[in-house]
């Protein structure tokens, strides 16, 4: 089974990184991009009263920089990021911030953090200034696994000097804080497959007195069993509901919260569900409608495109009719346009 599990984890990855890789001249290609150093105009400008023409040098060359850094892996990146310090004595991320502006500055920047340092800055960026964005937590704690939430703890309490647990608990209340923290446990993970049918049964059951047989809702109950079990004993206790409730859990979960809550344990159930289709829905989400929300755009495609984003790029053709590549021509523009689009890669076969 591992082989197969790595074969579809490869066959998911969109940002596969240089096989020839060497840092040294990629850090030179960028400081030479933000320099204009040995870049020219196509045309020469004729100076008056002289016999030749004289060349200006450009300003920032944006198409070379998506050319390198959208090419290689985080882990490149990295080290091209050590090498440019080495050779020009500049912090790269640094040096990118004050040449760029705007949306593509914001995405070429996130290409630049490590994966679990820039989730844990999503979190705490999240959590800062006047409200609170609970979807952006909600996103990244209901989808992660146990591992990849340790990891973003460790990186958030490095980064930022305090505990994530913490500030989320100072930031949320009631059943939503409640339900977080369980969530940032990662007590979801269980990768034997194992199903016990009788307790599958008593879930369902105990889901369904929770909520629809009584007046009111015990929000703890469905907290601490979706929070708690595995995905694939959750799919069959999704099931056992169904029959005993004669609606979806879904249905009733809409019909019992409300909020950010319902936000919440809809999101356990969707990436329960299948994962590729609830990032390919936050992908639409952040692109439907007027204007465009290029949080939830970048933070999907940067944090995914060394896992499964063709994978989710395939789902998202299948759920909406178009490709999600078609959907970014549309909605976006410019070099931040052709970043995403590098990104993204080539469309899914039909």
């Amino acid at each position: 089974m591992a082989w197969w599990k790595a074969w579809m984890e490869q066959e998911g990855v969109t940002v596969k990184g240089s096989p020839h890789f060497n840092p040294d001249p990629d850090a030179e290609i960028l400081y030479k991009a933000m320099k204009g150093i040995g870049e020219w105009p196509s045309t020469a400008l004729p100076l008056e009263g002289w016999g030749f023409s004289c060349c200006v040098p450009t300003g920032t060359n944006e198409q070379a920089i998506i050319d390198v850094l959208t090419k290689r892996s985080n882990a490149q990146r990295q080290q091209i990021s050590k090498s440019f310090k080495a050779q020009f004595g500049k912090d790269l991320t640094e040096t990118l911030k004050s040449e760029l502006s705007g949306k593509f500055e914001r995405l070429i920047v996130a290409l630049m953090y490590p994966p679990y340092r820039y989730e844990a800055k999503e979190l705490h960026d999240a959590m800062q200034g006047l409200g609170t964005k609970e979807g952006v937590i909600i996103e990244i704690l209901a989808s992660r696994t146990k591992h990849q939430l340790q990891e973003i703890m460790k990186a958030y309490e490095e980064d930022y000097g305090s505990s994530l647990e913490e500030d989320i608990q100072g930031d949320t209340s009631g059943y939503l804080e409640r339900i977080l923290v369980c969530l940032l446990q990662g007590s979801r993970d269980d990768v034997s497959g194992f199903v016990d049918p009788g307790l599958a049964l008593q879930d369902a059951q105990d889901l369904y007195e929770a909520g629809e047989k009584i007046h009111g809702t015990d929000e703890m109950k469905f907290i601490t069993i979706l929070c708690t079990r595995s995905a694939t004993h959750l799919m069959r206790v999704f099931e056992e509901y169904e029959k005993i409730a004669n609606k979806s859990i879904e249905d009733s979960i809409k019909s019992e919260t409300h909020g950010s809550l319902e936000e919440a344990m809809l999101t356990v159930v969707k990436c329960t569900r299948n994962l590729h289709s609830y990032f390919a829905e936050r992908l639409h989400y952040a692109m439907k409608g007027a204007g465009t929300l290029d949080g939830t755009l970048i933070r999907n495609i940067v944090s995914r495109s060394e896992i499964d984003l063709n994978l989710i790029k395939s789902q998202f053709k299948k759920m909406y009719g178009k490709t999600l590549s078609s959907m970014i021509m549309d909605d976006t523009s410019g070099d931040y346009k052709n970043a995403l689009l590098s990104l993204v890669g080539s469309d899914p076969d039909p």
